[in-house]
């Protein structure tokens, strides 16, 4: 029996080493599931940091997108301010002219495109006279286009008011072969127009191109005829200029006519008047357009004898149409006209027919050909009758006076007659078959 304990006891020891190392096996095992769970934990913390992180980031990103929107549309709003100080800035400059101790005769505005000599030669001149009467007529360049030697040359003068048209759509022509210059000039003139009647408020517009010289009495000129333009409703708007104004065929300083052709080249018009032409206003050709019937309505138009402006544009739209033989020789007065002293009411419609008729009547008939010859040989005022227009251009060419008509009207004429001095004093009467009638004259 003790021989069996005694194996018992040795069979125990394995037992017990056995049972060591499950215990050691268990307690390492335990250790390294916890290390693992412990680097687990870390790198879930870890992960949880790097996520809180990145939520902080997106919304630092989400705030400042919030900002930036916040700034746009504040500078936004900057942006609308200022353009509206800008507004109300050009209407405050416009307005201290208007403000001043007297309100403007009318504004003057040259209408300029690409010819930067041209407009400075032309700015040179009207400065020259207007400086004086500045408060009276103040000055604007209106640039047709983006030509940049134009525009720098404009706002060169502090003078002046510069304004610019952009019109940078495609140009359809009505016809084959027509110029574009043409249809892009009438729609600046009605841009320049609108913007100087309606949105500066001038009751009254001077219109001047880029290639013009004015005499020294040409805003006297003007202001002297406002009062009639304005009125007077057979009158549609005043000129500067005498189609047949050459150093040949002018005199007398002083001397204004009427005319149902209108002549252009330096001309006033009333707001009045643009209100009923601007929802009309042609796409090209505007200047004949206005000398169309249907649109001057037997409206006249006052010219002097004697030029007060010159057009020494050369090269242009036109051409240098007709330049050497009609522009070049035109006289522009050069004398000392005291217009605020002259009483001009002869030039209403009832005094005028009248006041004309007696000068027509007055001068000698002639008939027949050879009329330059006849008239040569006549002292005193002639007049020459013309049965069509036919007729009329053959007695021009031999005088060489312009030829042209539009709509049944030779240039210059008034109730078909048209007058200019030749050689003397002495004026000629070109008279129509229909123009002694319409003056009340009884032929002989």
């Amino acid at each position: 029996m003790a021989r069996n304990f005694c194996d018992f006891r040795i069979l125990l020891i394995p037992a017990a080493l056995l049972f060591i190392y499950v215990q050691m096996r268990l307690f390492t095992t335990q250790s390294e599931y916890a290390d693992h769970l412990a680097a687990a934990l870390e790198a879930e913390n870890h992960c949880t940091s790097q996520m809180r992180l990145l939520i902080d980031q997106i919304s630092m990103q989400q705030g400042r997108v919030v900002a930036l929107e916040e700034e746009k549309n504040r500078l936004d709003e900057e942006c609308q301010h200022l353009r509206t100080l800008v507004q109300d800035l050009e209407r405050k400059g416009v307005q201290r002219l208007i403000d001043k101790q007297q309100v403007p005769v009318a504004a003057v505005v040259v209408m300029a495109c690409n010819r930067p000599d041209y407009l400075e030669r032309t700015i040179e001149s009207i400065l020259k006279y207007q400086i004086a009467v500045a408060s009276k007529f103040p000055l604007f360049i209106s640039q047709d286009g983006s030509n940049e030697r134009v525009k720098n040359k404009a706002l060169s003068y502090n003078q002046l008011t510069y304004m610019q048209h952009l019109d940078l759509g495609p140009v359809r022509t009505e016809r084959p072969g027509e110029l574009i210059a043409y249809y892009k000039i009438a729609s600046h003139y009605k841009w320049a127009l609108d913007e100087l009647f309606y949105k500066h408020n001038f009751s009254r517009v001077i219109i001047l191109e880029d290639d013009m010289e004015i005499a020294p009495d040409f805003f006297d000129y003007f202001e002297a005829t406002a009062t009639l333009l304005d009125n007077d409703k057979t009158v549609m708007a005043v000129s500067s200029w005498n189609d047949n104004g050459q150093k040949h065929f002018v005199h007398d300083p002083e001397v204004l006519y009427r005319s149902d052709f209108f002549p252009g080249l330096g001309w006033m018009l009333s707001r009045s008047t643009w209100d009923e032409l601007s929802p009309k206003w042609p796409k090209a050709y505007w200047d004949d357009w206005l000398r169309l019937k249907e649109n001057h309505q037997d409206r006249q138009f006052i010219r002097p004898e004697v030029c007060r402006t010159y057009n020494f544009g050369e090269h242009g739209s036109s051409m240098g149409q007709f330049f050497k033989q009609y522009l070049e020789p035109i006289k522009l007065n050069d004398v000392h006209v005291d217009w605020k002293s002259m009483d001009l009411s002869y030039l209403k419609e009832d005094k005028y027919i009248r006041h004309f008729a007696d000068i027509v009547s007055n001068a000698k008939p002639i008939h027949g050909t050879d009329a330059v010859l006849k008239a040569h040989n006549i002292d005193g005022d002639v007049r020459i009758p013309y049965k069509d227009q036919a007729d009329f251009e053959n007695i021009a060419r031999q005088f060489g006076i312009f030829q042209e008509w539009k709509d049944g009207i030779p240039r210059t004429a008034y109730k078909g007659v048209v007058v200019f001095r030749y050689q003397t004093l002495r004026r000629i009467f070109l008279v129509g078959p229909d123009s002694l009638r319409q003056l009340g004259i009884k032929s002989v």
